[in-house]
């Protein structure tokens, strides 16, 4: 189809609106067309890509128009703050709904706790209507404008945002793009004969084509779900199955499909999300002879999707769930290279996840330094989600490149990873379990609570104090890590109490063949009543927390918009990352992987007339002596003019 040559159109002006908004969503709407008209361009060129972004920008206008006025007022203060998830002040926590609160309404009886941790960026888990059955923990999405009926219905959720936003609580939300349920309206038309809606979706007569797809395309869970093609009989077709045989692929190469994913995510922004994540991004575009992952129109897609959004609903952002490789990882930021566009605001940093847990397991920083100074920068309009643990395994994402410049083989390195963290190693004190091995790549990759990976599982199952005291540290270490680097750093549900494996998932039919539900405990709140006992384990991890959410709060420089590098610590036990923020000034981290007291040289001296600080203790460091970090030890330290007191951080209030 040929392109439109039709001059473009002026945005029209909503007569619903005051002239104000109607002026501001105007400028919006024409800004947006101006950037997504190239992008469609490149993504449809046998298209009236014209004709598109009209499609787009109806749906965006129509949801500004209808936008609730209490969002309206988020909008502009977004407006005016447009880097609010950049702030030091942002403390995530991630939690599946039914797991934390049993509903919608329970997780509202517990915002006092969720306050008491200090977070200020919840991730509700699993919300929206999934098939029944087996639905991949909740990613099977049968209904994007419905709750699952167990947890409630949208008046309970719109009445939980609300309540959030009262505590100033950014909610973050789920939005699956890649794929729908099999019993999604959209796939039981096709299944009826509906040739449009067959067109939502990737369906092959016969094997000549999945056969050509398959020889490039990986298996994500090979020993659930093998291969990437299930058969229909109601359609006599085969269908595109990246994930499982009931989660359907989406064809992005039709418009349509882009169309009606930008009206579900409108419908989501007006809810009163402020975080839509955007599951499964990297695998949104298919092209024959590469494995179908990280295609550059992915990120077109997620480029036109956050500009729509922003005419619709400004306050609400986007994250990507792209859980790659670390070249692959950058770009969802934005950063491509020669050219930088802006795509989503927030991404998971993986790999500093990944390296975290293979330095405790090395009892060595080489690898991470290696992999953090290889990874590109980010724009300074995006930051990371950093995190120890999330409700997926634990991929080890470790190149060949990054272990062959440390005298490491990449496949052995994975290998020795997998096998420590499932106990299977003489000297470990994990007591992780395997998941979707894979014995034709060798790859496997781990399930298990932060608790069980880091030893505090084994000992408390020896009763071993000493051990105890060593998973505590290792724990608070990872933590440490993550709320130091810079971005938001995401607290997995449970991890502030060191909640334990759950063994008893294997016991529900619905679970038992995905060890992934061991790290999804549901919620012990006996164990959180002993989160002030400092005696209990509960309360030693959760004190450990709070001071690092006091201590974040106190530096500013940990918020976004800022660089963070590794350095040389002269030990390579020690890791040493120096952040760097253009407005507030530098952190130097230091984090000994390692049980033994280590030495490391001098760091260096601050700017005259400054002196160095730990944020985590307010103690006086020099800087021109070697320093001696304890066993797992860490410092942040920071800068502070001569003759200031920074205080020791104390525990928040209940």
């Amino acid at each position: 189809m040929a392109k439109s040559t039709a001059p473009q159109p002026v945005v029209p002006i909503p007569t619903a609106l005051s002239a104000g908004d109607a002026l501001a969503l105007t400028l919006r709407g024409e800004q947006a067309c101006r950037l997504v008209r190239p992008i469609l361009a490149a993504l449809y060129p046998d298209h009236d890509h014209e004709t598109i972004a009209q499609r787009l920008l109806s749906v965006a206008l129509r949801t500004a128009v209808g936008r609730p006025e209490r969002l309206r007022l988020r909008d502009r203060r977004v407006e005016v703050n447009p880097d609010w998830f950049q702030s030091n002040e942002m403390i995530g926590y991630v939690a599946y709904v039914d797991r934390f609160g049993g509903d919608l309404n329970g997780v509202a009886e517990r915002l006092d706790y969720l306050e008491d941790v200090g977070a200020t960026y919840v991730h509700l888990m699993a919300v929206m209507k999934p098939r029944a059955g087996d639905n991949d923990g909740g990613y099977a999405i049968a209904n994007y404008r419905d709750v699952d009926p167990r947890l409630g219905n949208l008046d309970a959720l719109v009445t939980l945002i609300d309540a959030m936003h009262a505590r100033n609580m950014a909610v973050c939300l789920d939005v699956v793009l890649n794929h729908t349920a099999d019993t999604h309206e959209w796939a039981r038309a096709a299944e009826s004969g509906d040739e449009a809606k067959r067109a939502y979706y990737l369906t092959y007569e016969d094997r000549t084509l999945p056969d050509l797809w398959e020889r490039s395309l990986p298996e994500v869970f090979p020993d659930l779900a093998p291969g990437n093609f299930t058969w229909n009989a109601a359609m006599k077709r085969w269908v595109w199955t990246t994930f499982h045989s009931f989660q359907w692929d989406l064809n992005y190469a039709n418009p349509d499909v882009l169309v009606e994913m930008l009206d579900v995510t409108c419908f989501l922004a007006n809810l009163g999300i402020d975080v839509l994540r955007l599951d499964a991004i990297a695998f949104m575009w298919k092209r024959l002879e590469t494995n179908c992952q990280n295609q550059p129109e992915a990120h077109l897609l997620a480029q036109v999707l956050r500009e729509m959004l922003a005419v619709a609903a400004p306050a609400t952002i986007v994250q990507a769930e792209a859980i790659v490789g670390p070249d692959d990882l950058v770009p969802y930021l934005g950063n491509h290279g020669a050219r930088q566009r802006r795509e989503c605001e927030l991404a998971y940093h993986n790999q500093l996840m990944v390296m975290g847990w293979s330095a405790l397991a090395e009892q060595n920083v080489r690898l991470m330094s290696q992999a953090l100074a290889r990874m590109h920068s980010i724009p300074s309009w995006a930051t990371w989600c950093t995190y120890v643990r999330c409700h997926d395994d634990i991929g080890w994402a470790v190149t060949d490149e990054d272990a062959g410049r440390v005298g490491l083989t990449g496949s052995v390195h994975r290998a020795f990873l997998a096998k420590f963290f499932r106990g299977a190693l003489p000297f470990s004190y994990a007591t992780g379990v395997a998941f979707s091995a894979n014995d034709a790549t060798g790859d496997e990759r781990t399930s298990g609570t932060t608790a069980a990976l880091v030893g505090i599982d084994a000992a408390r199952t020896e009763n071993n104090v000493y051990v105890l005291d060593h998973g505590v540290r290792r724990l608070l270490l990872l933590y440490g890590l993550a709320f130091s680097f810079g971005g938001i750093p995401l607290i997995y549900m449970g991890d502030e109490l060191a909640l334990p494996n759950n063994a008893t998932y294997a016991d529900d039919p619905a679970q038992a063949n995905d060890s992934r539900w061991i790290h999804r405990p549901p919620m012990d709140w006996i164990a959180a009543d002993r989160r002030h006992d400092s005696a209990t384990v509960e309360g030693r991890v959760f004190a450990g927390i709070q001071r690092l959410v006091q201590a974040r709060r106190s530096t500013p420089a940990l918020r976004g918009g800022g660089s963070s590098n590794p350095f040389g610590t002269g030990s390579d036990r020690v890791l040493g990352i120096r952040r760097e923020h253009p407005l507030h000034g530098p952190v130097v981290v230091l984090a000994s992987f390692t049980t033994e007291p280590t030495m490391i040289a001098p760091i260096g001296s601050p700017p005259a007339g400054d002196r160095w600080f730990d944020a985590l203790t307010g103690e006086r460091i020099p800087g021109d002596e070697p320093l001696t970090l304890g066993g797992y030890g860490m410092r942040w330290l920071v800068v502070a003019p001569e003759h200031s007191v920074v205080p020791a951080p104390g525990p928040r209030k209940a």
